[in-house]
């Protein structure tokens, strides 16, 4: 499927284009280098992603993803169903592409395998085709590549600074506001309840520092990943309490974004205990966030 990312449809795709081939599991900074390198070239910038063929969530839902390419200044991305090319051979494959878009330039990184068996390499593909290949070194962080394996290793452990870090943005959750039961309104801490997406890989359970946009005003906010077994609920949801904010956000779309972990999910005694830990979360995240 391609998808154009300018707002009035033209990406002038006819006109040639540099296509960044990788897994873009989201858009870590590694990914990022890419994309500035396609810039020079003064051409639309096009994004190639697999989808399927690999075990766990990715780090954002398609719609998420998209919207991080947009933001970084691709023009299109091409998204192929990992059943449809899996027995491509690397030759097969680069023609495919080749063929498809008469693109001016690849751009990989020196880790890029594709094709039947992940057989393909950076080399294979200069082989395979005409069209120049242009391949970038790795990135790395304390001698270890930056990938999004690593990213998500951080967010399970709940180090959401070091992940934010790696991605060059903050790690963020897109959803619909939703009418849930309204405990926290009650308790003095009205929150903004959305579901956490199914296919999305799932951070640590815990109390976040988060921020979001709204109205054009950034607002800090406490976020309770998870559970909430003070008052005996199970079903997990993201309820987040803006400092400052006032108003009616129900059925409306939010980019929460993760700044840092505050601490575990609690189960307290009575209600009057969590506000008062609630309290200190907020003081919490007045002063260092």
């Amino acid at each position: 499927m391609l998808t154009n990312l300018r707002q009035n449809g033209q990406s002038n795709i006819e006109s040639g284009c540099v296509l960044l081939l990788g897994g873009f599991d989201g858009l870590h900074v590694g990914h990022k280098t890419l994309v500035e390198r396609a810039k020079k070239y003064a051409l639309p910038i096009g994004a190639m992603t697999i989808i399927g063929g690999k075990t766990g969530n990715s780090l954002f839902t398609e719609k998420e993803r998209l919207d991080i390419f947009s933001a970084a200044g691709v023009d299109f991305v091409l998204t192929l169903p990992f059943e449809e090319i899996k027995d491509y051979s690397p030759e097969s494959f680069a023609r495919l592409l080749e063929e498809k878009f008469a693109p001016k330039a690849f751009i990989c990184g020196d880790d890029f395998r594709f094709g039947k068996g992940a057989a393909g390499t950076p080399e294979t593909l200069k082989c395979a085709t005409q069209v120049p290949v242009e391949i970038v070194e790795l990135l790395q962080r304390n001698g270890e590549k930056i990938s999004s394996t690593t990213i998500k290793r951080c967010l399970s452990q709940g180090d959401v600074s070091t992940a934010n870090e790696l991605l060059g943005e903050r790690f963020f959750l897109s959803g619909v506001v939703i009418r849930d039961r309204q405990v926290g309104k009650t308790l003095g801490f009205p929150t903004a309840n959305i579901v956490y997406p199914s296919d999305k890989f799932s951070l640590k359970k815990g109390v976040y520092a988060t921020r979001s946009t709204i109205d054009g005003i950034t607002y800090k906010g406490i976020t309770n990943y998870g559970a909430r077994p003070t008052f005996g609920e199970k079903r997990e949801l993201t309820e987040t309490y803006f400092d400052g904010f006032h108003g009616d956000l129900y059925g409306r779309e939010l980019k929460l974004e993760f700044t840092r972990f505050l601490r575990d999910i609690t189960k307290f005694q009575n209600a009057e205990a969590l506000i008062a830990q609630l309290k200190k979360d907020l003081a919490e995240v007045r002063d260092n966030d």
